[in-house]
């Protein structure tokens, strides 16, 4: 079946950040060296040729990108300076926006100004709605309890709002990454075992890590597990603990001494992106989207503003707890409902999602190779 090519790719991969891909000239160094190269997946180069010959629907049924985590081996090894690490990261970025049915991943990335901008409409929303409604029915002389600005009842309700508006958004996105990735594929047969038989994956991956864990070098994959498993975390302790995280002034220590682990550990781990990305001390931080910072800065505000409204509340300052509470949950709101089904955190769902898939494609491979006597190459796509 004839495939069409779309000429104005590699322009538009650049706008996502895609760096120098008509220097590759497939020598093979980026391959050579990728501890994750094998024979179906041949990391960078049958991507980065996707991406130079404008096969924009292969591209879009790719796993590769996903299951590369950007250790920055291959660009270093580059004889050209294509900086295919960042390629593979730019190609994220692109079939995030794919998957999104919205359209604003696509905006978002693109336009960095659209993103703030949206963000900055979010928060000041988030911030004038908090502050009604807890003047309306409350006193801001008041942190919890009887009388209580924001009620931590209310803030459950709002907080399962949320979270069910971004289940649907997600879990939509993440079948259409399943649509354009394996089922879509008609050469492809995947029985439910496949599917069944390695479900374990997605909760392996997610928790884990793992396949971050097998690069060569170990200190990122580290510092990403300690950021993810902090904001995991604390998202567990607000969306169910939230009652216990908010009594005091007396400090709780089995709710709270979790919340500090987290706090502590996303403090670190952000600071330490935020100068590896201002210093560019590793490969995989020499290039940064303006995506990147957005992130970054704005987990650092939510984090730095959530601890200060507990230090105020426990001081005995309910006034200032609640307003800094207001200012927390303006960047809680739009961090929850932009970022994490059309920006960064969506990755936390897309990359054990593609170790998953990945694995079912193997398993669908290899039940047709042992069924008809073909080689896997013979009944593999895209």
């Amino acid at each position: 079946m004839a495939i069409r090519a779309n000429p104005h790719l590699i322009d538009e991969l650049e706008l996502y950040g895609a760096q120098d891909v008509v220097k590759c000239y497939h020598c093979g160094n980026c391959s050579a060296t990728c501890p994750f190269s094998g024979e179906t997946y041949v990391f960078p180069r049958k991507s980065m040729r996707y991406l130079q010959l404008g096969l924009e629907s292969r591209l879009r049924g790719n796993l590769e990108p996903w299951l590369c985590y950007y250790c920055g081996e291959c660009s270093d090894e580059c004889p050209r300076e294509a900086e295919p690490g960042e390629t593979m990261m730019a190609m994220r970025r692109w079939l995030t926006s794919r998957y999104d049915f919205t359209g604003i991943s696509a905006l978002f990335y693109r336009s960095w100004k659209a993103e703030l901008i949206a963000i900055v409409l979010v928060a000041l929303l988030t911030g004038l709605g908090f502050t009604l409604y807890g003047l309306s029915q409350g006193n801001i002389g008041v942190y919890d309890g009887e009388g209580a600005f924001l009620p931590s009842s209310m803030v459950h309700r709002f907080d399962w709002a949320m979270a069910s508006l971004l289940v649907v958004l997600l879990g939509i996105n993440c079948v259409r990454m399943w649509w354009f990735t394996v089922g879509s594929d008609r050469a492809l047969k995947v029985s439910p075992w496949h599917y069944l038989s390695q479900a374990f994956l997605v909760p392996l991956h997610f928790f884990t890590q793992k396949r971050y864990r097998e690069c060569d070098r170990k200190r990122p994959w580290a510092i990403h597990l300690a950021l993810m498993l902090s904001y995991l975390t604390m998202l567990v302790l607000i969306m169910f603990f939230l009652h216990r995280m908010q009594h005091g002034p007396e400090i709780d220590w089995l709710a709270h001494g979790f919340g500090y682990a987290a706090a502590l550990g996303l403090v670190l781990t952000t600071i330490y992106a935020l100068h590896g990305r201002l210093r560019r001390t590793e490969t995989h931080y020499e290039h940064s989207h303006e995506t990147d910072w957005i992130f970054l800065v704005l987990l650092l505000l939510v984090t730095v503003t959530g601890i200060a409204q507990h230090a105020l509340h426990r001081l005995g300052l309910p006034v200032a707890a609640n307003v800094v509470y207001v200012v927390h949950m303006m960047g809680v709101v739009p961090m929850l409902v932009l970022e994490v089904p059309f920006s960064k955190w969506s990755h936390m769902a897309y990359r054990p999602l593609a170790m998953y898939l990945s694995a079912v494609r193997e398993k669908a491979l290899a039940s047709a190779r042992t069924e008809d006597g073909r080689p896997a190459a013979a009944v593999q796509t895209a």
